[in-house]
This record gives structure tokens, sequence and C-alpha cells, in this order.
């Protein structure tokens, strides 16, 4: 047991860092899910909705991208945006620049669960929109997400789970975070403890993100 807390207290600099990072890498992907994911996945709703020739060749395309960024290895993923992350950020290491491509799977996956969301919103609220003569921006903002905000939080919940366990391979471009303090200082160094005590930690932040996410949900759903 000393010898455990010694190392922990060794090690805590660097716990506390690779913390840190994780943080960082989760409030970028988050941020390109609600700032991209969430206007992308309307559009691919509105859009399936009343397809019409001009917009089915943009329909088709944004299917297909959202398909195959989720559907892509996310490993081959990160290493294939090296150079757009070079072109975009400067540089293609450092935990900013894990944070790219973990903002592309999270727009992507939110994009699709948004669209998900917003189908299963009853036809009969659609009609009541266009009865009263809303706009498209008011559909959108006072109908679409106004019924569907307590599936948007859940799913978005579900993103930013998901988001934990893909940041743990973001060493690979030197984004640290908590999966790599576990590979680098537990298991490459054999201190399994360290190991086990950043599992548990993971643990932990997904447990509370997930508790924390579906309380939100219930609230605002007993608000509508």
């Amino acid at each position: 047991m000393n010898e455990y807390v010694n190392q922990l207290t060794y090690y805590l600099p660097e716990l506390s860092k690779s913390l840190l990072e994780s943080g960082e890498m989760l409030l970028y992907s988050t941020l390109a899910a609600l700032f991209i994911g969430l206007p992308l996945g309307t559009l691919l709703y509105l859009m399936g909705k009343r397809p019409d020739t001009s917009s089915r060749a943009l329909l088709i395309f944004l299917n297909r991208l959202v398909d195959v960024v989720r559907s892509f290895p996310f490993l081959l993923l990160v290493i294939a945006l090296i150079p757009l992350t070079r072109v975009v950020l400067g540089t293609a290491f450092g935990t900013r620049a894990a944070a790219f491509p973990l903002g592309f799977v999270a727009a992507a996956l939110y994009a699709r669960l948004v669209e998900q969301v917003l189908l299963d919103i009853p036809e009969e609220v659609i009609e009541l929109a266009n009865t009263l003569g809303a706009s498209r921006r008011q559909l959108i903002f006072q109908f679409l997400y106004v019924e569907a905000r307590s599936g948007l939080v859940l799913t978005l919940t579900s993103v930013v789970v998901s988001m934990v366990s893909y940041s743990t391979v973001m060493g690979v471009v030197g984004g640290g975070g908590i999966g790599d303090f576990a590979m680098r200082y537990g298991y490459q160094r054999y201190e399994y403890a360290l190991m086990y005590t950043a599992i548990v930690l993971m643990i932990i932040v997904v447990s509370f993100i997930q508790i924390g996410g579906s309380r939100l949900a219930k609230y605002i759903d007993k608000k509508h």
C-alpha cells in the first residue's frame, strides 16, 4: 500500500496533466458536436423531409460523408487527417491537434443522432408550425429543438462518453490524456496499479457525464 501511495504521489503531476489534456480534448470535441453536428443533423433532417432535385445531390453527399467518418477506423482516421490537421492548426502534434480528428467524429456521430431524434418528432408538430406560418428559423428553434430537447441532450451525452473512449488512443499524435498516461506510465513500465488507477478515473468520469446528462434530460423534459 505504501509503495502504491508513493508511486501515485510521484506521478501525480503527470496524472493531473493527463486529466486536463483529456478534459481539453472532450471540450473541443463537444463544441464540434454542438456547433457542427447539430446544424448538420438538422440540415439532413430538413432536406430528407422535402427532397428536391436541386438538393438531392447535396443530401446524398452529406449522408455519405457522415457515414464514412462514423465508420472509418478511428486510429486510421487520425493518421489520415494529419496533413489537414497540420494545414489548419500549423502542427499535427499535441492536445489541440489530437482534438481535431475527435471533432470530426463527434460532429458526424451527433449529426446522425440528431437526425434520428428529429425524425421521431410527431408529424403534428410540423403541421402546427406550418399552420401558424412559422419561418424556417422558428420551426427549428421554437418547435423542433423544443420538442426534441430531451433526446438531444441524451444523444449528446452518448457522444461525449464515446469521445472519452476515443481520446484514449490520442497518444499516437502526442495528444496525451488519461489513456496515454495509463499506457506510458502504467502498462509500459509495468506499474499496473497506476494503469488501473487511470482506468478507474476514466470510469468515474464517464459515470459523472452519463449521470449528469441523464438528469439534465429528465429535468428539461419535466419543464416541457
